[in-house]
This record gives C-alpha cells, structure tokens and sequence, in this order.
C-alpha cells in the first residue's frame, strides 16, 4: 500500500476470515474474483470486500445480475465476453466496468496484412 498499491484483487477460493484480516490492516480496496452464482455475495460484502470482480464465463452476465437485483449500488467489474452483444448484455445486466481479452496479436496483424495486400494487388492491377 505504501509503494504505490491501489487496490488488491484476490481470487474466489480467498476465505471471509482473511478477507477481514486485510480489511483492518489495509487503507485500499479489497476486490474478490466472484466465479458462481451461488456464492454468498452479503458474507463477501460484510467481511470487507469493496469490489466483485465477477468472472463466470457464460454464466457472467446472470451472476452480475443477480447482485445486481441484490445490491443495486454494489460496485461490479465483470468479463464482458468475446463479442460486442455480450458487452452490451453484461452492461445492461449491471457491470459497472468490463473487462475485455482482446484478440491476440497475430490474429490482429494477420487481418491487417490481409487487407494491405488486397489494396496493394488492386493497386498494382489498375496501374497496369
């Protein structure tokens, strides 16, 4: 915390007890890798946690929903899926922040590459 920490994210399996230990030691937000919708989001809240972090692939958009319907003021950052739909779904489900894998590097240039030969072929064939 005093070397510049802004907050600390601890994943699902992380017990309440030392959830409540870093609460009364630590001055920065505590957030918790929510996975499931079972879990117990008021036991969460009550030892200390500032922030769900909810990560439940395709179910990720009922979880967020569900504390949502719970706890309407409760901040949530959730995976926002692979798709611009899903975004918006997770969004309106209630995820105040989302978080998003892009595609990888390759993939991006390959699509790229693809279209810069295609210009460079229309390029050189209108210029014969």
């Amino acid at each position: 915390e005093l070397t510049g920490a802004y907050g600390v994210v601890l994943n699902a399996p992380t017990k309440n007890e030392l959830i409540s230990e870093m609460k009364e030691r630590l001055d920065i937000p505590i957030i918790i890798t929510i996975v499931s919708e079972k879990e117990d989001f008021e036991s969460r809240i009550k030892a200390g946690v500032s922030i769900f972090n909810v990560s439940g692939g395709a179910n990720t958009t009922n979880i967020v929903r569900q504390i949502r319907e719970k706890h309407p003021y409760f901040p949530i950052i959730a995976t926002g899926g692979p798709t611009p739909e899903s975004i918006l779904e997770t969004i309106r489900a209630g995820a105040n922040i989302i978080t998003y894998t892009p595609p990888p590097t390759g993939k991006i240039f390959s699509e790229m590459m693809e279209v810069y030969r295609h210009k460079i072929t229309e390029e050189l064939s209108t210029n014969k």
